[in-house]
């Protein structure tokens, strides 16, 4: 299969001064002394992708992702290496690349298109079908540095998407539109797919990761770690969100000696201004949410089960103990939770100096998204509720979905389709 894109032995390393005055210094030092240190955006990267490939671009932040494209597109130089590109280029970059805010939307649309190496009269031909994409209204007409956000984002990608480019690239500028926009974008991806062109996607939405790309390739501080299919690329990223990458962490129980390092000091998706009240008869000293490996984890695929977990320890004598977890979404409405309770679990009675470990076995076919999870330990007190320990908001899970439904979750329909000739 022919090759879209070449890369070998790829490096950017920037010059890094302790002050601006340095650059001058080191330009005219007779001694040629050093006052820079080197920072690899990118380090010796090699990869292909074929014509007709959709490939998904992922990693943390600052770990090379855009000047990966700057390098793929040409606004960036290499220090090392080459890049080849077979074919014309759109690539939707960080927003307002390309654009001059004093110009209406219209004169952008020209100025744009003739920066890709498009005719007047070729332009003429499109322009239609850009602005009704885009469909900002009268905006269209009026300076782009008017325009919001998402506005902006239905131009370019309009732009972008409608000069039939052989190569598209797409750097998270959709996550500024509107949902319905973001929906009439992606229809648009599998239209480009269809027509066997090649699309390089970067977002951290690892659902659309999974949905539109066959191969992912994995960055991380400027190396490249990993590529292959994008699902299981998005457990490398799970993992690199952890700082799990290198090794596998063996599972260990946490006694009650609160000195030996904790599961839930070492979790990113810890919320650090969360919200504990209890009378202190009962105390949730660790907590978070594994893999079925025990790896803790801050994203979880809709479908495939994890564990939520916590480990209390008791300062007295209780009955019955109550342990529970919510979901919310981030507006604070309540999704779904359970308790020992509800699942009809025997606690029996925790006397002092008890520590109890437990896991909630669950998967969640939420949509999209980011929640919050609130853990507590309750029960009762001759028929009095207490509430011993309760952590509010206290860890924040991405929920990765494969496909869009309506509300909160995939009901997991199946759907029989059968059309009758008359």
């Amino acid at each position: 299969m022919d090759l879209a894109i070449e890369v070998k032995k790829l490096s950017k390393v920037y010059r890094l001064y302790n002050k601006p005055v340095d650059r001058l210094r080191e330009a005219l030092s007779i001694s040629k002394k050093t006052l820079h240190t080197d920072h690899f955006a990118l380090q010796d990267i090699s990869f292909t992708i074929n014509k007709g490939e959709s490939i998904g671009i992922i990693g943390k932040n600052g770990s090379g992702k855009s000047t990966l494209l700057k390098l793929i597109t040409g606004v960036l130089t290499p220090t090392e290496g080459t890049v080849n590109a077979n074919g014309k280029i759109a690539a939707l970059l960080e927003l307002g690349t390309g654009f001059n805010p004093e110009y209406t939307g219209i004169e952008n649309i020209y100025l744009n298109s003739t920066m890709m190496g498009f005719s007047k009269e070729a332009i003429d031909d499109k322009v239609q079908d850009i602005v009704k994409f885009a469909d900002i209204g009268e905006f269209i007409n009026q300076p782009v540095k008017t325009y919001s956000s998402g506005m902006f984002a239905r131009l370019a990608f309009s732009v972008a998407i409608n000069v039939e480019p052989d190569i598209l690239i797409v750097d998270e500028a959709l996550s500024v539109g509107d949902i319905f926009f973001q929906s009439k974008c992606y229809k648009k991806f599998e239209e480009f797919s269809n027509k066997g062109k090649t699309l390089i996607f970067v977002s951290h939405d690892m659902g659309s990761v999974i949905k539109y790309c066959a191969r992912s390739i994995v960055l991380h501080e400027g190396k490249l770690v990993a590529e292959g299919p994008s699902r299981e690329m998005v457990d490398v990223y799970k993992k690199l969100l952890n700082n799990n990458i290198d090794d596998e962490i063996e599972t260990t129980t946490i006694e009650e000696d609160t000195s030996e390092v904790l599961w839930s000091d070492k979790l990113i998706n810890k919320n650090p201004n969360f919200i504990e009240y209890g009378n202190n008869e009962a105390k949730i000293f660790d907590f978070g949410v594994f893999d079925q490996k025990k790896t803790p984890i801050s994203s979880v695929i809709g479908k495939e089960s994890f564990f939520i977990s916590m480990k209390v320890a008791f300062n007295t004598t209780v009955v019955d103990p109550i342990f529970a977890f919510t979901i919310k979404d981030i507006k604070g409405n309540e999704i779904t939770g359970t308790n020992t309770m509800y699942e009809k679990i025997n606690t029996g009675t925790a006397i002092e100096g008890d520590v109890y470990d437990i896991s909630f076995e669950q998967n969640v076919p939420l949509q999209n998204g980011g929640y919050l999870i609130s853990l507590g330990c309750t029960g009762y007190n001759n028929g009095e509720f207490q509430i011993y320990h309760r952590l509010y908001d206290v860890l924040h899970l991405n929920v990765i979905s494969e496909k869009d439904t309506v509300g909160f979750f995939n009901i997991d329909s199946s759907v029989t389709l059968k059309k009758n000739n008359r």
